[in-house]
């Protein structure tokens, strides 16, 4: 006997089945939420090579693109099949990598714990020295008696602040030490993961791509997949050119600060090209603390150092970001300033790194829908009409 569904009815059952499922598993996490974030954790920890390697993958293919394009296919001149070509590009690519790796681990990490520990040591050795000298620099401005009696106890507490801060930077620096030596096994099987998937990367990406067509109609496939090439080339432009920017800001920091006789030159040159990763804000971010590591030891120095700090950004905004990361972002200061708060605030560090592109993605999908409405409704997708 033939059953005549009704589909209106039938899709009603179904969505009242879907959302009274998902209410008994929402009770069940809330109720059981101790065990729940034990179970993500295990998992999270299960995963973490997966995680580690796959980041390692996407990184260490901008490196292999430029070898397998630019040197390994051109000397070869498509003579050789594609996996021993991608062999060979893998082989230099991850040679380039441990040997970056090396250079920082045995040259350029020992040099900076010496510069971190000699600064504490020499704030610490003139500590009331340097409290003494600026009290009698604020005494000599003349201020009102209230006003001198709050920037006076404000700057002792930036000085006590900074005095705690600094006696647990050494243990916070053998920490992050110890946090890497005892995910070593994760790095290891995570570098042994992103081989694998190098070697077969367009494998995996055929995979996932039959797979979002058999999901989903052609046209939320399509769109899907648009999506993903696009989301790829903004974080690969952004992720691959400011690494490669920040790189060259922070070794020729390093230079110009050996040329002046600029104090730890190691340490600010570090923190220099580690905030140029963020993108208009960065130079600011590191620009301050190394001013005030500089200023404690020499003030002359110091004004040295902004003049320094200024010329290089202009050189970097002018000349050197622009041949590495090509266009803009294509936002404004303002959105700039917008992603950086909120990825910032959520996600931290990591936030403030990949805050920008990924507004910018989400930023290109709303105004492809928002442009998509206003053509069907005939009206001008310039904002420049509704001014």
């Amino acid at each position: 006997m033939k059953v005549d569904w009704n589909v209106k009815y039938l899709t009603v059952a179904a969505y009242s089945f879907i959302v009274i499922a998902l209410s008994i598993v929402f009770y069940l996490i809330t109720s059981q939420l101790t065990m729940f974030t034990a179970q993500i954790h295990i998992f999270y920890q299960t995963m973490l090579p997966i995680i580690i390697g796959a980041s390692m993958a996407y990184l260490f293919n901008f490196i292999l693109e430029k070898v397998e394009g630019k040197i390994i296919t051109p000397a070869t001149k498509g003579k050789i099949k594609l996996k021993k070509k991608r062999a060979i590009s893998m082989l230099i690519t991850y040679a380039i990598v441990f040997t970056l790796l090396y250079i920082f681990t045995l040259v350029l990490f020992p040099q900076l714990v010496t510069s971190v520990v000699k600064f504490v040591n020499e704030v610490t050795d003139n500590f009331d020295e340097i409290s003494l000298m600026v009290t009698n620099f604020i005494a000599r401005i003349n201020l009102r008696p209230d006003y001198m009696e709050y920037v006076t106890e404000w700057w002792q507490g930036i000085l006590e602040q900074a005095f705690e801060f600094l006696k647990g930077l050494v243990p916070i620096i053998g920490n992050i030490v110890r946090i890497l030596f005892s995910s070593i096994w994760n790095i290891v099987l995570g570098i042994v993961v992103s081989v694998y998937l190098l070697f077969e990367k367009e494998k995996f990406k055929a995979q996932i791509k039959k797979i979002t067509y058999a999901v989903f109609s052609k046209k939320r496939a399509d769109r899907t997949v648009e999506l993903t090439k696009r989301a790829d080339t903004i974080f690969g432009r952004f992720l691959s050119g400011k690494i490669l920017d920040s790189l060259i800001i922070g070794i020729l920091t390093y230079i110009v600060l050996i040329t002046f006789g600029i104090p730890f030159p190691i340490l600010v040159s570090f923190i220099i090209g580690i905030t140029n990763i963020i993108p208009f804000f960065g130079p600011f971010i590191g620009g301050v603390p190394s001013f005030f590591i500089i200023l404690i030891i020499s003030p002359i120095k110091a004004l040295w150092f902004i003049l320094i700090i200024v010329v290089i950004q202009q050189i970097d905004g002018n000349i050197i970001g622009p041949k590495i990361l090509g266009d803009s972002l294509g936002v404004s200061a303002f959105w700039i300033l917008f992603s950086l708060l909120i990825a910032g605030k959520f996600l931290g560090l990591i936030g403030l790194i990949i805050g920008v592109p990924l507004f910018v993605f989400i930023y290109s999908i709303i105004k492809d829908n928002v442009e998509t409405k206003l053509a069907k409704r005939g009206l001008p997708i310039e904002t420049k009409h509704y001014i």
